[in-house]
This record gives C-alpha cells, sequence and structure tokens, in this order.
C-alpha cells in the first residue's frame, strides 16, 4: 500500500531507541526525510548512521527554549515539517510512598512538556501553512492507573487531552492530531517499568514480567514496529478522516469502551 509519505519530511523526537527508532525507520522505509531529535548525541549519531539520509538533532526538549531552537533549525535546513511523531521522554516509575511534588514535576517535565514544548511551535507553523499531522505516542498508562506510574500516568492522561484539545482547535485549519498508547512493549523503558514493579512486590524481574504478560489476552508483548506501523498509518493520507482519538495498543489489556 503507497501510504503517499514519499519526500515527506517527518520529525521524530525520542527516534535514537525503541519505539521512536522503529518510527523513523519505518517512515524512511516509505521515503520521507526524516529528522532524528533526541537528548543523546550519540545515540542520535548512532540512529542516524543506521538511516543514511536522516538528520539528526540532540536537544532536551523539557527545555522550552531547545524545543523551539530543533523547529527553527529543521525547517531552514529541511523545509516545512509535515509530520511530528513524538515519542520523546519517560517519566521514571515511582512507588507511592516516595511520591512527592518534586516526583509529579519531574514527570511532567520528562514526558509532558517534552511533548508540549515542540507541538506548539510546530502545531502553528503548519497551521499556517493549511496542513500537517501531529502522532503522539503516549501509553496506556493514562487511563489505567497503576501504583508505580502514578505521575507519569497523569501526564500522560494531560497529553491525551492535549492530543484531543487541538485536534479539535486545529481541524477547520488542516491539521489532525492523533495518539497512540502503547501497552506493554519490547523496549529499554518497558524493562526499566518491570524492574520498579519487582521492586514494589518483592518479586524477581522475570516474575514480574510473567505477570504483566498473563494480564494480556493475546499473550504476548508489542513489538516496537508493531507500534511504528500504526503511527505509519495514521501520519498518512489513508488516515485523512483520523483526528483527535487515542488508539490503545495493548493486546486487549483494557478492554474498556473509548
Amino acid at each position: 500500500m503507497d501510504l503517499g509519505l514519499k519526500g515527506k519530511i517527518v520529525v521524530v523526537t525520542g527516534g535514537s531507541k525503541g519505539i521512536g527508532l522503529a518510527c523513523a525507520q519505518a517512515f524512511a522505509g516509505e521515503g520521507a526525510r526524516v529528522s532524528i531529535v533526541s537528548r543523546s548525541k550519540e545515540n542520535v549519531e548512532n540512529a542516524c548512521a543506521r538511516l543514511p539520509g536522516s538528520y539528526g538533532l540532540a536537544a532536551d526538549l523539557s527545555d522550552e527554549a531547545e524545543a523551539a531552537r530543533v523547529v527553527e533549525t529543521i525547517e531552514r535546513e529541511l523545509g516545512p515539517v509535515d509530520v511530528l511523531v513524538n515519542s520523546a521522554g519517560a517519566a521514571q516509575r515511582t512507588p507511592p510512598d516516595q511520591l512527592s511534588p518534586v516526583a509529579y514535576r519531574k514527570a511532567f517535565d520528562a514526558k509532558f512538556f517534552s511533548y508540549v514544548n515542540i507541538i506548539d511551535p510546530v502545531v502553528k507553523l503548519m497551521a499556517a501553512r493549511g496542513s500537517g499531522v501531529i502522532v503522539n505516542v503516549i501509553g496506556n498508562g493514562g487511563k489505567i492507573a497503576s501504583p508505580t506510574h502514578i505521575a507519569g500516568g497523569a501526564a500522560n492522561a494531560g497529553l491525551m487531552l492535549v492530543t484531543a484539545g487541538l485536534a479539535t482547535a486545529y481541524a477547520g485549519r488542516g491539521i489532525r492530531v492523533v495518539a497512540v498508547n502503547p501497552g506493554l512493549t519490547e523496549t529499554g523503558r518497558v524493562t526499566e517499568g518491570l524492574r520498579a514493579e519487582a521492586s514494589l512486590h518483592g518479586i524477581s524481574e522475570d516474575e514480574a514480567r510473567q505477570r504483566a504478560l498473563s494480564r494480556i489476552p493475546m499473550g504476548r508483548a508489542a513489538t516496537p514496529q508493531e507500534i511504528a506501523d500504526t503511527v505509519l498509518f495514521l501520519a498518512s493520507d489513508r488516515a485523512s478522516y483520523i483526528t483527535g482519538v487515542s488508539v490503545s495498543m495493548d493486546g486487549a489489556a483494557a478492554p474498556i469502551i473509548v
């Protein structure tokens, strides 16, 4: 299926590892011009080496000024951004007894503002041009409360509302804003989360993984490539009437009506 993404300028934040890297590879495979943004310069360089022709920038997107610099640089060097995929940042999982206002603030800086800081300038530029797509990779922690993911889950919930709100606000100006909410996915971040769960319940990481898998009716975790395939479709014109929604990808672990 030709998704019509050839030549599109696509920015993938958090694009050097995990789901973000899988998204960058998927867009590159469709002939898009991919720009990878990540905090680590080394990780950016490694990712770009795997994707010849890609463009990379190291930046901490929790910093509003750095996020604005990224957008300005990409638009100057590559041209107008057609698609923004946000997959940067992850809130540290914290046992409830260790939560504090500082922990909540760090979670929002790591997840919520690392998205909002780059969404804000990009959506306004897209609106001025009358076209563009933003896909936010968020996570089902914004729907289903977890004792070790309260602060991060709150940030995820906020991003889901931002997705729906911006989609409504900019629908008449040619912009689509959608989200994907992965459940358990085989990435380094999920491994860290399982480690926190194991510590909270006094079990091994292997047992924490088996417990997590037992709650998934499909019996397995997702792969980053499966998440990327959905992001790819949502960013394409094949999904031209889909906006303002958050698509769950959790193997039916949370069978709720949305």
